[in-house]
């Protein structure tokens, strides 16, 4: 029940005010033609506008595109079946299935908040509204306009800030950096986990970043420096951190211009950091430009994917649990004699996270949020039946809110989350206040229960396969450095390729080490062996940094 620190909340408002004009301005189109029942399906598209803002704004067109053409495709499988199928239990068992396909899809492509739960929400309701066939087209066509303009939404904040996107992730690096720098040696294990992640990840965000012009080129050289200088931390993490003090107060300087949109500053890099930022692009005279490049065998598109979602995965057994637990939740639901079964999927989905304890622990959160937006919709209801414009505003409100409080803490959110799902179940099927609170209660309940039984029952025992394979990929990207560094004359550019290699392979051990950690009735884990892997993989990264990097921290 914690709350997290504002500062780690500070950039909630981009997806909620996002969210809220692309929900709104639909919303108050349909309010003017008198249309409300249509809401649910300008919403489909309009939710899209959560998506995709971690990314630059080239890679979150694509994502936001794709999130689309993701919602309208689940979206349609839900108004088909609805249209052609009189069977609630089947209606159920195919709305668990398809948020089975959300949750693996979601966490293959790493999509980031809000994940799978929106569009599982969406489509849940789809399955669960009575629909005619001739109406598909109109509806589908709805959604597409209202995922236009999420897109645009998104887009929009490029013509005023075209570098936002990777200068926060570049500030976010040098942050993690300065909190390296001032732990002690001795204290460091997290501190530099935490800078590998982090400078790891604002690396993969400047490789989406293009540099087809001389002011993009700059652009982008400037704050490929500023990685250099924060990554150079892990090279002399085990030095005393008073003989750092200033260093990290001139990257914490960094990171707030950064973020406060301010000129970039001026880098000064020695000849071997230099070097080492070689790469193959040229601007449009021809030069050669000193721009990093992602190793080949990077991962992209389809192929990281499907390699994701291969025999064995450890994401196969979540989609087992999502599609057993929702479809359990919805039938027991269907017995109570519940009126919206797809409340009580939607629920179930929310609650499976990476292990049991997570899953335990967002049951509670939701259990205990939707008790209270319960409570804040019964609260509202003289200023909810003034009519619709009330409830569009409050619907707006909501958005904000939710996306204000999550980061927070998930159940401080649900508060928001739970009128807000009312409302828009009000707008094209208007029911009795009493009958929505108490199927929602129920459903809740009955979501949150049946959701914590199939972790119990179906339980993830691939989670310690995946430690195993992790530090089979830390061993060999430690053998690979290891090569590399042992050359006469080591290439800077295999030596920049051999460390994104070691420091992904790291994170990815950490985070597989966590998942496992919160997994019941698993075989033990090799404490011992993560701990070696992970101290010498962090040798081997530091080494490969202080060759990249000068000797000392420059001024």
């Amino acid at each position: 029940m914690r709350l997290r620190r504002p500062a780690e909340a500070r950039h909630w408002h981009k997806p909620a005010f996002s969210a809220a004009v692309a929900i709104g301005l639909p919303d108050l189109a349909l309010l003017a033609l008198d249309r409300m029942d249509l809401v649910l399906y300008t919403s489909a598209g309009a939710m899209c506008a959560l998506y995709g803002h971690n990314k630059p704004y080239a890679a979150r067109a694509r994502t936001v595109a794709w999130v689309i053409l993701g919602m309208i495709a689940s979206l349609a499988v839900g108004l088909v079946s609805s249209s052609f199928l009189d069977s609630t239990v089947l209606l159920v068992l195919i709305a668990s299935a398809l948020a089975a396909v959300h949750k693996m899809m979601c966490d293959a492509v790493r999509i980031g908040p809000p994940g799978n739960l929106i569009i599982t929400f969406i489509s849940a309701s789809a399955f669960f509204v009575p629909q005619r066939p001739g109406d598909i087209p109109v509806h589908l066509l709805l959604a597409v306009a209202g995922g236009a303009v999420a897109w645009l939404v998104c887009m929009a904040p490029w013509l005023v800030r075209p570098e936002g996107p990777q200068r926060i992730a570049t500030a976010r690096a040098l942050e993690a950096a300065a909190g390296l720098l001032r732990a002690a040696p001795d204290a460091a294990v997290g501190p530099r986990h935490a800078t590998a992640a982090a400078v790891n990840a604002a690396w993969q965000t400047i490789f989406l970043v293009p540099a087809r012009s001389a002011a993009k080129y700059a652009a982008r050289a400037r704050l490929e420096r500023l990685l250099v200088r924060a990554e150079s931390a892990l090279a002399v993490a085990d030095v005393p951190a008073e003989e750092h003090a200033a260093e990290a107060e001139r990257f914490a300087g960094w990171a707030r211009d950064l973020r406060r949109g301010r000129p970039l500053p001026e880098v000064t890099l020695d000849a071997g950091q230099t070097a080492e930022l070689a790469g193959i692009a040229a601007d449009q005279e021809g030069t050669a430009l000193d721009l990093r490049r992602p190793s080949p065998d990077h991962p992209r598109g389809f192929r990281a994917v499907l390699r994701q979602l291969r025999p064995g995965s450890p994401l196969l057994p979540l989609g087992a649990r999502v599609l057993i637990g929702c479809t359990l939740a919805g039938w027991a639901s269907m017995a109570i004699g519940s009126e919206h079964p797809y409340w009580a999927v939607v629920t179930a989905a929310s609650v499976f996270q990476a292990n049991t304890t997570l899953s335990w622990q967002r049951a509670v959160q939701r259990a205990l949020g939707n008790l209270l937006g319960l409570l804040l919709f019964t609260a509202l209801l003289p200023v909810i039946h003034t009519g619709h414009l009330a409830m569009v505003l409050l619907v707006i409100l909501f958005q904000i809110g939710a996306e204000a409080w999550i980061p927070r803490n998930y159940w401080l959110g649900s508060v928001c989350v739970t009128p807000m799902a009312l409302l828009l179940t009000s707008f094209g099927n208007a029911m009795p206040a009493g009958v929505l609170v108490r199927d929602r209660w129920v459903d809740t309940v009955v979501g949150g229960i049946i959701g914590l039984v199939c972790c119990v029952l179906v339980t993830n025992r691939r989670a310690t396969d995946r430690i195993e394979a992790a530090m089979g990929h830390v061993a060999a990207a430690r053998e690979a450095a290891a090569a590399v560094l042992a050359a006469d004359r080591p290439d800077d550019l295999e030596a920049g390729w051999a460390r994104d290699r070691l420091a992904a392979a790291l994170v990815e051990l950490r985070e597989a080490v966590e998942v496992a950690s919160g997994e019941w009735w698993q075989r033990a884990l090799p404490a011992e062996r993560v701990a070696l892997a992970e101290r010498d993989g962090h040798r081997t990264l530091a080494r490969l940094v202080r060759h990249l990097s000068a000797p000392a921290l420059a001024a």
